[in-house]
């Protein structure tokens, strides 16, 4: 009998199964190490007096208005942490999630929300995914322990949530890059979000894309980061893309692997309280989260009385087919360009021209529809301002008079000569919007948080304006 009990013992295997908890050491090592698996995760309750590392100002750099400024009435969601979540979250209204509606959720510090359960998860999957029952502008492996890393805030409106992830770091306690982005959710009844949509993603500055324990090096590569939706059931989700290294490049949501800086300053709205059978197109926004502003007066240079934007239209649907079509209250000033980009992805890039345009109020109205069953259609409208601006006529292009500008083109800095101690510098993007401004206090001037385009530099003395001169950051 002994025998027999012994050869039973030899012939099986046992799995030991362990519990971790997130805040240990033993669970930052075992992350680590990529030894997790089979482990138990337990979580503890947050500290009672967290301390917040950074709080970013939440200044907008930039024309894109749909990033919320942080202030006093934002609450802090969880203290500074690794794979951790907030406490249940009470809403004042009532979210629709592809029919299921819900009054309370999670905020995950890895960049999503949640309703069932919250979740640890580090390392993105993309969507579709029935595990997650998620809503994930960037679904990553942020963590904010560092110093000068960021946290995760919120503030609730009777009809709608703000959530920040404001300048957070990456895994493990990495602040050499910092992401900034936000998602609203809403009734459909706050303005914060556009009509017909109750979701809202809105980018800042990205700056990485994957945490060391999910294979990235330095910010990068390994398991990308995913955006999108997933509700879990296999059918209600879409994803917008998955992100893996720096650069522009975007090829639709279901094809290769994108590069994170597509997200700068985009925002993405979309309807999840609609059918679940077809969900509606998505329109992605560059730097059009407001009323753009263009100035005429120049007749000379096109360039400078035009503005470029450029939009993109995806549907989350495989293979699915859009019809769009792009209006102008004023057609003589818009032409653009469209860009097919993979089957799911169509790029617009768009120029409204204010030559010999009269000052007022324009509007360029996008409409998009898809083959779906039921059809669904989303609708965006864009303001124009165009406004005149004296000081641009007869103005000579890349050549100013009274100061001399170089190097223009640009990099980083550029170099202004003839400038009197306390002379007001501006920097006008060519949306008319402000993205720099400084009083003199030396002939060289730091521009490297600028991107690449043409701006307008102005020079004002007591008051007047000296000088207006078009530049090149390149």
């Amino acid at each position: 009998m002994k025998n027999l009990l012994f050869i039973l013992l030899s012939s099986c295997s046992f799995i030991v199964y362990s519990q971790v908890d997130l805040l240990s050491k033993e669970y930052q090592n075992l992350k680590i190490t990529g030894s997790l698996a089979g482990q138990t995760i337990t979580s503890t309750s947050l500290p009672s007096t967290p301390i917040v590392h950074y709080k970013g100002n939440g200044a907008k750099t930039g024309v894109c208005d749909c990033l919320v400024q942080l202030d006093s009435t934002f609450i802090l969601a969880m203290a500074p942490n690794d794979d951790l979540y907030s406490n249940n979250i009470s809403l004042p209204f009532n979210f629709n999630f592809y029919g299921a509606t819900y009054d309370s959720l999670y905020i995950n510090n890895n960049g999503n929300i949640s309703f069932t359960m919250p979740y640890n998860t580090f390392t993105a999957n993309p969507f579709p995914d029935p595990s997650f029952n998620m809503i994930a502008p960037f679904w990553a492996d942020v963590d904010t322990r560092s110093t000068n890393g960021g946290n995760v805030w919120y503030k609730l409106n009777p009809h709608s949530m703000v959530i920040v992830w404001d300048h957070v770091g990456y895994f493990s306690m990495m602040e050499d890059k910092l992401n900034t982005f936000q998602l609203i959710i809403s009734d459909g009844q706050d303005t914060i979000v556009p009509a017909g949509n109750n979701v809202s993603f809105c980018y800042g500055d990205m700056q990485w894309t994957t945490g060391a324990a999910s294979s990235g090096v330095n910010g990068f590569g390994g398991s990308p980061a995913t955006v999108g939706v997933n509700i879990g059931n296999g059918l209600d989700y879409f994803q917008v893309g998955q992100f893996d290294t720096l650069g522009t490049s975007f090829d639709g949501p279901y094809n290769t692997v994108d590069q994170v800086d597509f997200l700068d300053n985009q925002e993405i709205y979309f309807n999840l309280a609609g059918s679940t059978t077809n969900i509606p197109p998505l329109l992605i926004s560059s730097l059009i989260c407001d009323t753009i502003d263009v100035y005429t007066g120049d007749t000379l240079h096109k360039s400078m009385n035009a503005v470029d934007f450029t939009l993109g239209v995806s549907t989350p649907e495989i293979n699915q087919i859009l019809n769009t079509s792009i209006q102008c209250s004023l057609p003589s000033a818009l032409t653009y360009v469209e860009t097919p980009i993979g089957s799911e992805f169509i790029r617009y890039d768009l120029t409204f021209d204010a030559t010999n345009v009269q000052p007022g109020y324009y509007s360029i109205t996008v409409e998009v529809t898809d083959n779906g069953i039921p059809a669904q259609t989303v609708l965006k409208t864009i303001p124009v301002h165009v406004m005149y601006d004296a000081n641009l006529s007869g103005l000579n292009d890349l050549n100013p008079t009274l100061f001399n500008v170089y190097p223009n083109p640009f990099q980083a800095e550029l170099h202004v000569e003839g400038l009197a101690a306390n002379d007001e510098i501006q920097v006008i993007d060519l949306q008319g919007k402000l993205v720099y401004l400084e009083t003199a206090k030396a002939n060289i001037i730091s521009l490297s948080s600028l991107q690449k385009g043409f701006y307008f530099l102005r020079i004002s003395r007591n008051g007047a304006l000296l000088e207006t001169v078009k530049i090149q950051k390149d």
